[in-house]
């Protein structure tokens, strides 16, 4: 299409302000889905992990509320206090211990270290209670400073320097909280209570705030130590990622979340009593707005359905208005170049069908004031033209041929008699143009007649046979059809050097109500891809021009003449076009030599119809 024509300018102005329309529309709602994604997952996951620090500083709390029975065991706190060395005493600290290290599952072992007589205690989970004397306190165990709890970050346990060796010990991960036993109300200290917690207890409470198939989480301590995460090859180690030493020395508050890398980390600080952990969640920025690309995705597929369907509907009304335009155009072009009968047909009834009224009202005037004088003189001019044309009329040369014949017979030449009337049979066959179907005896008439004048110009070399069936003789059949495929073979297969030449016309009647004709001759056969070539059009009748037949049949008598149109592709449509689509008509070569042709039609006699 051409920048300059309408229909390509209507198309682009009703297209480009709606596909803008619509990109933008995508654009800024794709802009608000994020933005309001972004902001509600900030929200909810800042109240997840609110939650998680509420649990955590739970569990951590509860763990530190064990702590603190040896002050609220009168017993437990005197022997402590005075120092044991029987049976008895040993026993009581036991089942204090124990019962520490079973009011919690996820308690793996109790520490306890007394001052007053250096007597260490260890109990575990799968091991029976284990006693030291002249110890020092462990390390990380001795508590110092004006906190008496201490929380130590995921480490392996230990034996807590306990040198003599324990049966099933298998160190594993865990958190450990430290607290310094004092003597009431001073601070000074009588012992030093260690509790291990096993990972799993941080575990049960962080595994339910992120999809551990998407997100990623860490719960770090104030030294940047991983004290939870996916990683458990991490845990208890440094944490060594960007995001952790670009932001987090400069966050402020409780929670919050910053973006780096391509993801949204919230955070939340987790603070009490020798405690100083900060929660973190990793959330793909891919993952956290999946929900916006999926609603994107559906958009650009109902934007692709919208712009395809106001395409369609823009084309079709862009053909709708300009199509009468360029039809009146059309109007216009076949009158510059002299047609001025053109048919012009209305084109509806807005401006433009009354511009075509008006166009069509124009010429009718112009048909009526001056072309009736130009075509008055031009068919002057033809008549005369006409009437100098000297044309010879079929009439009258039957009818000179008669007076020839007529003259032969008065000179005594029966032979120039014979000849002169076949071929006034074959000129009267011919004539009569409006008897398009014949009977079978009138069709061998005309082929016998046809068969005489070739005797004579080939001097008898040839021999000319018809077997038919009297009951035959009657039935129906369209005209020049058996002539042509004789005529076939003195054009294509007749030998001069030969005097056996042989043409045979046989007929037989079909048990299935229909009747066939052979054609045979012994002249030259068809070539192989001749053949071949003739079958494959035989078999598409479809190729053949049967309107065109029909119009030359009605109005072009020379159509019929011997010689003219004597295809095999022809005489089919022709039967085709009289007896219908069930009509055959084969061709093949004699093994003996020669051409046989095999005409097959229903069997109509002239009391029927075709």
């Amino acid at each position: 299409m051409k920048w300059n024509s309408i229909r390509t300018k209507l198309i682009v102005f009703l297209l480009l302000p709606t596909l803008v329309c619509i990109i933008a529309t995508m654009f800024i709602s794709y802009s608000y889905t994020t933005q309001s994604l972004r902001t509600r997952a900030v929200d909810e996951n800042k109240n997840l992990l609110f939650q998680g620090y509420k649990n955590i500083n739970s569990l951590v709390q509860e763990i530190s509320r064990l702590s603190l029975i040896v002050y609220s065991d009168s017993d437990f706190y005197r022997l402590l206090e005075a120092g044991y060395d029987d049976l008895s005493s040993d026993i009581a600290i036991y089942n204090s211990l124990s019962y520490i290290s079973t009011s919690l599952p996820n308690i793996s072992q109790v520490y306890l270290y007394g001052v007053k007589d250096g007597k260490a205690t260890l109990i575990t989970d799968n091991t029976t209670p284990k006693r030291w004397l002249g110890n020092a306190p462990y390390e990380e165990s001795h508590v110092t400073g004006s906190s008496p709890v201490k929380v130590q970050s995921t480490h392996l346990n230990d034996a807590y320097g306990l040198k003599l060796p324990l049966t099933q010990f298998i160190p594993e991960p865990v958190f450990t909280l430290h607290r310094r036993i004092e003597r009431i109300p001073s601070s000074e200290p009588l012992g030093y209570l260690s509790i291990d917690v096993k990972l799993a207890a941080l575990g049960d409470i962080i595994d339910q705030l992120y999809d551990q198939d998407q997100e990623n989480i860490y719960l770090v301590d104030s030294t940047g130590t991983l004290v939870y995460g996916q990683d458990a090859g991490s845990l208890g180690k440094p944490l060594n990622a960007a995001w952790y030493s670009k932001q987090f020395a400069d966050i402020t508050g409780d929670q919050g979340y910053f973006e780096q890398d391509g993801s949204v980390f919230i955070y939340q600080k987790i603070e009490s009593t020798g405690l100083n952990w900060t929660l973190v969640k990793q959330i793909p920025v891919s993952y956290l707005f999946r929900e916006a690309k999926e609603a994107a995705v559906i958009n650009i597929l109902l934007l692709v359905l919208l712009l395809i369907t106001i395409i369609v509907l823009t084309v079709l009304v862009s053909f709708r208005i300009t199509a009468p335009i360029k039809q009146l155009t059309r109007y216009m072009n076949q009158v510059q170049t002299g047609n001025l009968e053109i048919d012009i047909r209305p084109a509806g009834k807005d401006e433009i069908g009354l511009v075509t009224e008006r166009f069509r009202s124009m010429m009718d005037t112009i048909n009526n004031l001056i072309l009736r004088e130009y075509r008055l003189e031009l068919s002057n001019k033809t008549n005369e033209l006409r009437a100098l044309q000297s044309q010879i009329n079929p009439h009258f040369l039957n009818n000179t041929l008669q007076i020839i014949g007529t003259l032969a017979l008065e000179l005594k030449v029966p032979q120039i008699y014979a000849l002169l009337s076949a071929l006034a049979k074959m000129m009267r066959y011919s004539m009569y143009n409006d008897e398009k179907i014949v009977t079978v005896q009138n069709e061998l008439e005309h082929v016998k007649a046809y068969v005489e004048l070739q005797k004579e110009r080939f001097e008898n070399k040839f021999t000319f046979r018809c077997d038919m069936e009297d009951s035959l003789l009657n039935a129906l059949m369209p005209k020049m059809i058996l002539q042509p495929i004789v005529e076939n073979y003195f054009k294509h297969g007749f030998n001069l050097a030969r005097t056996d030449g042989l043409i045979e016309i046989k007929a037989a009647r079909l048990a299935s109500g229909r009747m066939e004709i052979i054609i045979r001759n012994n002249g030259s056969s068809i070539p192989v891809l001749k053949l071949e070539a003739l079958r494959q059009e035989l078999q598409h009748p479809g190729r053949l021009d049967i309107d065109t037949l029909k119009e030359t049949d009605s109005t072009d008598s020379k159509r019929d003449a011997p010689g003219a149109r004597i295809g095999l592709p022809n005489v089919l449509a022709r039967l085709r076009l009289v007896c219908g689509d069930s009509a055959l008509l084969i061709v093949d070569n004699d093994k003996a030599g020669g051409v046989i042709v095999r005409l097959e039609i229903d069997i109509v006699v002239e009391s029927e119809t075709i």
